[in-house]
Order: structure tokens, then C-alpha cells, then sequence
């Protein structure tokens, strides 16, 4: 054990899928290290993004709002590291904080659930989401459609889908997984739809400076993920994307390196910029790049939405 008097304390939402995925990191903890279950104490922080739900996030504070109640527990030596939902986690974070592991990824692919295809949906469907990314994506493949807001966890975005409040909505695959609900929606072909940065991934992070907790936490690191999920995230550092902006990018181990794919796509869904490469693990440089070659190659009012 790293502290013989008392369990390590583990932060997380308070959120159905946040809490199956601390457990899920807890366990991964106690099974390396030869742990009691004990040992790992899971401390419930509510954050801004868990309260505030009838607003886009790019309209109250960003990615932030799922992060900074953890970051102060973590400063305020209340909690020895925190779990997140790596695509909830802004670009950009103070250097206070660092990811120390990722879990092994879960699919990284999207579910349309209401319907059985996008075909299959009415003429002028309505759609929900929160995601610029999805909506872009489905405005691509359905312009007749009209997106609208959709927040809340799993649970509540089925109950309002049930309620026929829209004709249908897309969730992450990863999520309905780890809830037990895998029979819930289609899979849409990442050729389809390409997720999000850093989708179906759990990422735990630490203060920067406490050594013997990353030196635990490197046990459950899975390679492989957390390879790929830097690069997705040095593109969007090339794009200084935001919560407004339609990004979507997936990089995959290929023998000693990464194939990564981006695009970003205009609102309205009919301009789609896209850069394909094979780089070096860890090279977030080349992954930067990317990003600032996408907006090389965009028009100026897509370009606009990734501007401060």
C-alpha cells in the first residue's frame, strides 16, 4: 500500500457511468497491486456539468465544467487522483495536473438509437444531442434534419427519447457498454461518423508533483490508449477547438506507430475538412500539425469557429 493509514481516494462524478468507471479503475488497481478492495476509498464530487443541464456546454464554461470541482479536490489534497471520461477533459489543462494512466479503450464508435438507420428516419427528423460533432455529422447525412439540445446521462436522454421528444439520438458506445445496455442502438461505422477526440476512453489524473502516485497509477496504464488518445488531443491542440467547434479525430496502433484520422466539419454539415497520416508514438508534434492543416485547408466561416 502507498499509505498504510488510510485507502487511497479516488475522485469521480457522481453520474451512473462515472461511477462504474471508478469502479472499474479501482478494480484495475486492487487486481495489479494485489490490493483488498478496501484500500481505494471512491469520493463523489458533484461538478457544474452534472447541475446545469438545460444549457449547451460551450454556453456555461466548457469541458471545465466536468473538471474543475475535481481539480480543487485534487489541490486541496482531498482526493490522491481523479477519474474522467477523457473527452470530457478540456485540451488545455493546467500544469499543475497530469495524466498519469488511461484504461484500456472501450469501442470508440457512436450508437443511433431511436431508429435503425439514418434512412430510416421521417422527412425533417429531429435529433437529439449536445455534441457539435454529431450534430454536424448527422445535418452531413441528413440535411432535412434539426438538431436540438439534448444534455443529461444515459438514463435521461433515453427517457426523453421514449417520451418522443425526438425521433432519435446518439450515444457513445462505450457508455451504453459499461452500463450494461449494449443492446441499446446501432452501431454507426466509424466511416460514417468519426468520434470524438478521445472517445470511450478513461483517462486519471493527478497533481503533477506526487511522484508515488503516478508510480502507482503506472501500473494500469494501457500503452496503447494512452498513445493514441495524446495524439487525438495534440490535434485539437493545433486547432484550438472548443466546445462550439464540429471536431472529430481516432488514432489506431499500426505496428510501431499510429494511424490518425481528423476532420473538422461546418455546423450545417456541408463542408467536411479531413487529414490522414501514419506518425511516431508520441510524436504530438506531427498530431499538432494535423490540426493546423486543417484549418489551413478550411474555408474562412469554418475556420471562424476555431478562432478566440
Amino acid at each position: 500500500m502507498l499509505f498504510t493509514d488510510r485507502p487511497l481516494r479516488l475522485g469521480t462524478r457522481g453520474s451512473p457511468l462515472a461511477l462504474t468507471q471508478a469502479h472499474m479503475t479501482a478494480q484495475a488497481l486492487c487486481a495489479v497491486h494485489g490490493w483488498q478492495r478496501e484500500a481505494i476509498e471512491i469520493v463523489t464530487v458533484q461538478t457544474s456539468g452534472d447541475r446545469i443541464q438545460d444549457r449547451a456546454l460551450a454556453e456555461i464554461g466548457g469541458k471545465a465544467l466536468w473538471t474543475k470541482e475535481l481539480d480543487r479536490a485534487l489541490a486541496a489534497g482531498e482526493i490522491d487522483f481523479a477519474v474522467h471520461s477523457m473527452k470530457d477533459v478540456e485540451t488545455l489543462r493546467p500544469q499543475a495536473f497530469r495524466i498519469a494512466a488511461m484504461l484500456p479503450r472501450a469501442d470508440v464508435r457512436d450508437k443511433l438509437v431511436g431508429v435503425e438507420s439514418f434512412t430510416a428516419l421521417p422527412v425533417d427528423p429531429l435529433v437529439g444531442t449536445s455534441s457539435p460533432r454529431r450534430a454536424a455529422q448527422v445535418k452531413r447525412l441528413r440535411p432535412d434534419a434539426t438538431i436540438t439540445l439534448f444534455r443529461g446521462n444515459v438514463a435521461t436522454r433515453l427517457a426523453k427519447l421514449a417520451a418522443g421528444e425526438v425521433h432519435a439520438t446518439l450515444l457513445a458506445a462505450a457508455g451504453l457498454d459499461r452500463l450494461d445496455q449494449s443492446a441499446v442502438g446501432i452501431l454507426i461505422p466509424i466511416e460514417t461518423m468519426l468520434p470524438a477526440p478521445s472517445q470511450g476512453a478513461v483517462g486519471i489524473e493527478a497533481m503533477a508533483d506526487n511522484a508515488p502516485v503516478h508510480d502507482v497509477l503506472a501500473a494500469i496504464n494501457d500503452r496503447d490508449t494512452y498513445d493514441a488518445v495524446m495524439a487525438e488531443r495534440a490535434v485539437l491542440r493545433g486547432l484550438g477547438g472548443t466546445c462550439h467547434s464540429p471536431i472529430a479525430a481516432l488514432a489506431r496502433v499500426e505496428g510501431d506507430g499510429l494511424f490518425l484520422c481528423a476532420e473538422i466539419i461546418s455546423p450545417d454539415g456541408t463542408e467536411t475538412v479531413r487529414e490522414e497520416a501514419r506518425l511516431a508514438r508520441g510524436d504530438d508534434a506531427t498530431a499538432e500539425a494535423i490540426g493546423r492543416a486543417l484549418l489551413g485547408r478550411a474555408s474562412p466561416a469554418l475556420r471562424s469557429l476555431f478562432e478566440a
